[in-house]
């Protein structure tokens, strides 16, 4: 498949406009807190959530609102999760309302999200005295504005597009996504809103969504600790002119390779940007017996406390990754293992069929200082492939998370 990338992530696709405002949900007055994403014309849409048993109420009501299969908008609010509160479903669909109504659009066609601390009332009134100047300043310049709205103790927003060929049309998927802690997904990441302009139905979206999921978000981890708000939306405005996807065709994996590419993006990002992390981790795992045992090892590494921190003091401690292998529950024979660690000052092989071996302590300890690091796995026992995205585990992180309510 070839695509490039292109500027405008959630704006990108035709159609869609964005914005991103300070309402007063946040203290902090130089922090947005409210944002709005918006087509000209209603879209084929679907979504996948968390699977914590406790979810927000921002989760029961998008779901009822794309029950079928279609919406125009997404509000959402940082700074409060609206999570665990008697009062969640109406304040909920109280933003669809006062949404809807500024736009001149139907309540059950938005997509609603908030992210925050969980267990606090969120205050309604923020939102109704910002909707007219959210609404004032949608614009395709708007995505960045959004991007930041949705933050909560991410560092820097998340933004990606690309543009591809399908069915001799140019097509557009743009996206934004938040997260730094939190993040174990058994779905998706905490808020990933997708925009794009390709033509296909509602069923095979949400089947599209699932999959590129599963290959990117759900293979991020950062704390081990499933959100309670995972959402990934995708909305398809049909305006790039191709023929419709109805079916699994060649249009359906062109559409698949380049969602996933935007997914795989955003999901780099959240793992560099984790909660006092200084590097982004990657597991690539090959020569596995199924393309589930690669994934369940990947991500089996990339969990491990141990790893991280390793990873953190630049201490190529492989014990601790075959260790991670050999809990993982996968079909693993682990005298075949061999482990190597790779970023920009090169790469150094470090364990061969499951033992140690000879290897230059202080230029591995140059390849690990690095910003983003490479855990290379070959089980050699097959051709299933998967990546897994992390970061490393700081003194920084449990001061963050030692004070985050209060």
């Amino acid at each position: 498949m070839e695509y490039k990338f292109i500027d405008g992530s959630v704006t990108a696709a035709k159609g869609f406009k964005a914005s991103g405002i300070h309402c007063g949900i946040r203290k902090n007055k130089s922090k947005r807190d409210l944002a709005l994403i918006y087509c000209e014309k209603k879209c084929t849409a679907a979504a996948v959530y968390t699977t914590n048993l406790v979810q927000s109420s921002p989760i029961t009501v998008t779901k009822k609102n794309l029950s079928d299969g279609y919406a125009q908008a997404v509000i959402v609010n940082s700074g409060n999760a609206n999570t665990c509160n008697a009062d969640g479903m109406e304040k909920a669909e109280m933003m669809c309302s006062l949404t809807a109504e500024k736009l001149g659009i139907s309540a059950s066609d938005i997509i609603v999200g908030s992210t925050g601390v969980i267990g606090q009332i969120l205050p309604i009134e923020p939102i109704a005295d910002g909707m007219e100047q959210l609404v004032s300043e949608l614009s395709k310049n708007g995505s960045t504005n959004a991007a930041e709205a949705i933050m909560t103790t991410d560092t820097v927003s998340k933004e990606v597009a690309v543009e591809t060929v399908i069915g001799g049309k140019t097509v557009k998927i743009g996206g934004i996504s938040k997260g730094s802690g939190m993040i174990h997904p058994n779905m998706a990441t905490m808020l990933c809103f997708i925009t794009t302009d390709a033509a296909i139905s509602a069923g095979m979206l949400q089947k599209a969504v699932k999959t590129a999921a599963d290959k990117t978000f759900n293979m991020i981890s950062i704390d081990g600790d499933t959100s309670t708000n995972d959402t990934l939306s995708v909305m398809a405005s049909a305006l790039a002119g191709n023929t419709e996807i109805t079916e699994e065709n060649e249009d359906y994996t062109v559409f698949v390779e380049a969602l996933t590419v935007v997914c795989r993006e955003l999901s780099k990002m959240m793992a560099k940007d984790g909660e006092g992390a200084t590097k982004l981790l990657v597991c690539k795992v090959s020569g596995a017996v199924s393309e589930e045992d690669a994934k369940g090892v990947a991500k089996s590494v990339i969990c491990s406390s141990l790893l991280k921190a390793a990873m953190f003091g630049s201490d190529a401690n492989w014990g601790r990754v075959l260790c991670a292998i050999g809990y993982s529950g996968c079909n693993v024979d682990v005298n075949k293992v061999d482990v190597s660690f790779a970023s920009d000052a090169g790469k150094i092989d470090v364990c061969k069929n499951g033992a140690g071996i000879d290897f230059s302590e202080e230029l591995a300890k140059t390849i690990l200082s690095q910003d983003e690091i490479d855990i290379l796995v070959s089980l050699n026992d097959g051709d299933g492939s998967a990546e897994a995205y992390g970061c490393d585990l700081t003194y920084e992180y449990v001061k963050i998370n030692g004070d985050y309510r209060t």
